[in-house]
Parts: C-alpha cells; structure tokens; sequence
C-alpha cells in the first residue's frame, strides 16, 4: 500500500507526517518530523536569508524522507501558511522549493488552513453535542473554529500569530507589565470578531492544537478520553502562566515540557491564551495531538472527491 505524507510549512515549523490508509476512516503513522526553522525570525514581511536556507534545507531532507518510502507525487501534499502567505519573498522560496527539492508548495488560505484544523482536531477529540472552540496558535496566524458534533458555525484566522506578537510587543525580559497591557489591549481589539461569535455562539471548552497546546499537554496534561489529547483547567493553568511571566527566557526550558525552541514566544503564546479563556470563560481545554496536518491527510485519504 503506497503511503501519503504532507508537509506543513508553518511559520515557526516545519512538520513532514507520512502514514498509510487503514480501515474505512484511520491511518498507520509511519513517520513524523518537525523542524524549528522559524521563517519570521526577521519579522512576518521578508524571510531573512538565515532563514530562507534552513527552510530549503530542511525541504532538501524531506525530499530524501519521501523518496526513502517512495512516496508518489499525487500522495503528496505541502501546504504553505502564514509567514509564505505574507513575506513578500514568499513567492520565491516556493518557486525554490518546487526547483531544488522538487516539492511543489500548495499556498492556502487562512480560511482554508481553519478548515482543515478542524479536520484534524476532531479526530484527536472527538465533538459532542455542545460546541466547542478550536484554536490553533500558529508563528503568523491564529485560526479560531467554533463546532460541534454537526458542523462548524463559525471561522476566522487572524494575523496575530506568536512570531508577530512577541516582535511588536515583548521587547524586555521578563516581560514588562506595561508590555503586558499592551498586547492584551491590542488582542482584545483584534479579536472583536471573535468576540461576537461567543456571545452569539458561546463555548465552555476548549480544543486547542500546535506548539503551545503540546507545551499545556506536557506540563499540565490529563489523560483525556483517549491517547491522542490530554485535559487541564483554567486552574492548572494559571499557575504556570504567572510562573513563566516571571521567568527571563534562558530560565523557561529549565521546566519540564518547555522546548527551548519555544522558551522565547511561549510568553505571548500563553498570555493570548489567557485572553481567550477569559473572553470566552473557558471551563476546560483539551489539547489536541492532531492539527492541520492530520486533516489534510484525512482528507486525502477519505475525502479526495471532495476537494
């Protein structure tokens, strides 16, 4: 059986995931890879030369994985997300990509990019009857997805991702209070939108995916109802959150489940994080082991005719 493999080409990551169709709607994980190449290290507008390489580069390796499990053109799919949608050398790393690696870059969409995380979250915690709000918080983007067990209500993705935050507003380390306050001003003005949609369409849980949700799954994670999301409170939070907010950054990975790739951004992370559990007053999170690119694998899989 040939397999099929995607590749996410976020802001801050780079994940190839290579598994097999099994069964009517599950797949066989084979392989997994994520790269921290950080693409918007130089800002969300250009892709710094340092960067522009280490994003080729970990492609050129991706390029080796796939021809390893010969993996064929039409089973493969790379998606580009915020920092291609923006940089204006986007255009270019594409056209390199598809050149030198022969990996042709598919650019979605933040709409399209929401949909799809919808796709994947839902597999790893499954909906019920009550809505829940789903969010992915990526380097450039943060998608946000209000469902439940029938359809999904509403949609948004914002350009406010943990790369673009941690650029405009945290400047001092540990983060200045005034700092503080200015982004959660900024965020709560930004996600006016989001917002609405709770009052309109209120959530008590919370479904979260990527970078910062791995970080609560492995700092204050709960079993959840199966092995592919763990579980924690508001209560369980804030605790780490005020710990971080105090710790400069060469202190954050000394914690247990603190990626020192992510020991710079996870402060903005978690303090967008906050804001959201208080606009929405969330009651629980689940931290999903699924995102993106599990949806785009589902539906390659299962929904080809869809597309």
């Amino acid at each position: 059986m040939q397999p099929y493999a995607v590749i996410d080409l976020g802001t801050n990551t780079f994940h190839l995931l290579i598994a097999e169709r099994r069964g009517a709607e599950t797949f066989l994980e084979i392989h997994r890879d994520r790269q921290f190449v950080k693409l918007a290290e130089a800002g969300i507008g250009v892709i710094s030369p340092a960067a522009y390489q280490r994003g080729l580069d970990t492609l050129a390796r991706y390029r080796h994985t796939l021809d390893k499990h010969a993996i064929p053109p039409e089973q493969l799919c790379a998606l580009g997300t915020a920092a291609l949608r923006t940089a204006t050398n986007g255009p270019d790393f594409i056209r390199d990509a598809q050149a030198i690696c022969g990996i042709p870059i598919e650019l979605i969409s933040g709409e399209r990019e929401a949909r799809l995380i919808h796709k994947g979250v839902v597999l790893a915690v499954p909906p019920g009857e009550a809505r829940v709000l789903i969010m992915d918080i990526g380097g450039g983007s943060v998608e946000f997805i209000i469902a439940d067990k029938h359809a999904i209500h509403w949609a948004q993705s914002f350009p406010i991702g943990v790369a673009v935050l941690y650029r405009q507003f945290h400047h001092t380390d540990p983060i200045l209070p005034t700092e503080m306050a200015a982004l959660k001003s900024f965020l709560h003005q930004t996600l006016a939108p989001l917002r609405a949609a709770l009052e309109a369409l209120p959530c008590l849980q919370l479904a979260g995916a990527s970078g910062t949700f791995d970080v609560l799954a492995d700092t204050i994670g709960k079993e959840g109802s199966n092995t592919l999301h763990a579980i924690a409170s508001p209560a369980d939070f804030y605790p780490l959150y005020r710990h971080i907010m105090r710790l400069p950054q060469e202190r954050r990975p000394e914690l247990p489940g603190i990626p020192f790739e992510r020991a710079d951004m996870i402060v903005v992370a978690f303090i967008l994080l906050d804001v959201v559990i208080q606009m929405a007053g969330i009651e629980q999170i689940a931290a999903s082991a699924y995102a993106m690119k599990e949806g785009m694998l589902y539906e390659m899989m299962f929904e080809e005719g869809l597309r």
